[in-house]
């Protein structure tokens, strides 16, 4: 039984990597994460826009994350199961701007994200993937995260562009400050690769507060869309956000900031 077990995942593994070949799956798509085997990985970014530079330290200890700017996503490092503290220093100093402990597991994906908090501090909001993702599927994976503390709850569509508000319902319902949705623990919603808008309105209402105009999702893309306040932690003005993208598929892990295009 265990080795005709083990010939099933082999093949299924070998299939799966031809597929992923062809239909250009990598990063972070290997076969033992699809199968939930790889080891608990962690990324962080650095989403307080007009923040210092800031230094990463694990378990008390400073990793080769440093000096990083806003807008900085790291790739997935590989850690191992169990508590794993990660906090956000400000760059060549002791100062910590805060920190989370993640409790890791094999086959897990977290994410660490210090978002605007005071004029002194951060707040760093860990996520929690899953990763539960079909051995086969080319699906892109998306999530959303409200670190506006100018916008506290916001409904998010991600559409085709030319889509009418009116007639659909958000992707992303009721997202709250400092809440992911889907919630840390669970899966991203899966999307078709393709060209799509994005527009966040505010809970309940059609009345859209940012526009990023056409975007394109990749397929096996993995995008975390952050919301922020556009003046940091000094914004007075309500809604007036703008928008992190943390892109797992981009080889370069670069964060894409958007900016309201004029609306449509």
């Amino acid at each position: 039984m265990f080795r005709s077990k083990t010939s099933l995942i082999l093949g299924l593994a070998i299939a799966g990597t031809a597929i992923l070949s062809a239909c250009g799956g990598g990063g972070d798509d290997s076969i033992a994460a699809r199968v939930g085997l790889s080891k608990p990985t962690v990324r962080v970014i650095h989403a307080i826009p007009g923040g210092p530079n800031v230094d990463v330290w694990q378990n008390g200890a400073k990793t080769n994350l440093l000096n990083e700017p806003y807008k900085f996503v790291s790739t997935y490092r590989d850690v191992t199961e169990g508590n794993q503290l990660f906090a956000f220093n400000i760059a060549g100093t002791s100062t910590e701007l805060g920190h989370t402990t993640i409790d890791a597991h094999t086959g897990h994906k977290y994410t660490a994200v210090a978002m605007p908090g005071s004029d002194t501090a951060a707040d760093v909001i860990q996520i929690d993937d899953p990763f539960e993702v079909g051995l086969f599927s080319d699906k892109a994976r998306v999530r959303a995260l409200n670190a506006s503390f100018n916008a506290q709850n916001v409904d998010i569509y991600v559409t085709v562009p030319a889509v009418d508000l009116n007639s659909v319902t958000p992707t992303f319902s009721a997202v709250a400050f400092k809440s992911a949705v889907p919630a840390s623990g669970k899966d991203s919603i899966s999307l078709n690769g393709g060209t799509y808008r994005l527009r966040i309105t505010t809970a309940g209402s059609k009345t859209v507060i940012f526009d990023s105009g056409t975007l394109t999702l990749a397929n096996n893309a993995d995008w975390l869309i952050t919301t922020l306040p556009v003046d940091g932690i000094k914004a007075t003005l309500p809604n007036r956000i703008k928008v992190l993208v943390a892109r797992g598929d981009d080889e370069s892990q670069a964060g894409l900031e958007l900016v309201t295009q004029p609306l449509q």
